[in-house]
């Protein structure tokens, strides 16, 4: 591994854990699934963006087919619990959706670096969605997610896993 890169996990290992807040205050920790339920953990750039909506509303129209198989969808984005209030009532998404304003979440995960947006250079989320198994350990790992269609990428990938 490059040392200029920053370290992301990968398929095999453990997934890093890391405490959040539900929509309704509860404090939880990623390990709180572990043995019970399998994880999409998705990272995407902001609330209200035209891809991050997409993927969004793909997500929370599968949500259900998602939960029969056991699997709990997770977003983690930089916003604030505010913005994403505010996301998951307009949109209706019925998953949680975790603020990560200081992007420690993303950094465990090594989603969060350098980008480039017409030839100016600057610090953010790429998009990335991480499968986590019952046994806490990531089975897949997706770089440089494109929205559409992702949600039933991830369907078919975690097949009859959990």
């Amino acid at each position: 591994m490059d040392s200029t890169e920053p370290y992301q996990p990968e398929e095999g290992e453990f997934a890093p854990d890391f405490s959040f807040r539900t929509a309704n205050g509860k404090s939880m920790k990623l390990s709180d699934y572990r043995g019970d339920r399998c994880v999409v953990l998705y990272f995407y750039p902001k609330d209200f963006t035209p891809g991050c909506t997409t993927e969004a509303k793909e997500f929370s129209t599968d949500n259900d087919k998602f939960e029969s198989k056991g699997i709990t969808i997770l977003g983690v984005s930089p916003d604030e619990i505010e913005s994403h209030f505010k996301f998951k009532d307009r949109m209706n998404i019925p998953y949680e959706l975790i603020s990560d304003a200081d992007h420690k979440i993303a950094m465990l995960y090594g989603t969060y670096g350098p980008k480039n947006f017409m030839g100016k250079e600057y610090l953010g989320i790429h998009r990335s969605t991480f499968l986590i198994g019952k046994d806490g350990r990531i089975i897949k790992v997706f770089h440089r997610v494109k929205p559409l269609g992702h949600s039933e990428q991830v369907m078919k990938e975690f097949g009859d896993i959990c």
